[in-house]
């Protein structure tokens, strides 16, 4: 059964492709829950449209985060919190703390765009990545320094 995507379906395709599914998976899941619709010739050029249209989003919203990224890229930032003679933290830093460096920095993100595997428990120099876009990343270094109280 030939049917166009009306949103991404996961492990499928995204919205507006046009998939070969089996009649039970299309009649049964993707149908019902709107996720899919037959793909007549009418609604083939609609999905063309809607893939054009959601080509030219992803490619300014894709220049829109290389600006960020550049920006971001470009900035150190540094993070001052409480640590102990050898170096540790008294608790972490984390997502929030980072969302909190940049913003002081004058610059706006997401908190989802930041990838930290764990959060920093130590005084250094770290790296931090931050996904704007799927295809943007950009290493940003932190710098924890102990904090003067």
């Amino acid at each position: 059964m030939k049917l166009v995507l009306r949103s991404a379906v996961e492990g499928l395709g995204k919205r507006g492709d046009i998939v070969d599914v089996s009649d039970g998976h299309g009649r049964n899941y993707l149908i019902p829950q709107g996720l899919a619709m037959r793909a007549t010739e009418g609604v083939r050029r609609e999905a063309e449209a809607m893939r054009r249209a959601a080509d030219l989003r992803d490619a300014k919203d894709r220049g829109v985060a290389e600006a960020i990224a550049a920006k971001l890229g470009s900035t150190p930032l540094t993070i001052a919190a409480r640590a102990s003679d050898e170096g540790r933290l008294f608790g972490s830093v984390g997502i929030s703390e980072i969302v909190a460096a940049i913003e002081h920095g004058g610059n706006e993100i997401e908190r989802r765009w930041i990838e930290l595997d764990e959060p920093i428990k130590e005084l250094g120099d770290h790296s931090v990545t931050i996904r704007p876009h799927p295809d943007v990343a950009v290493a940003v270094p932190v710098a924890v320094i102990a904090d003067a109280d």
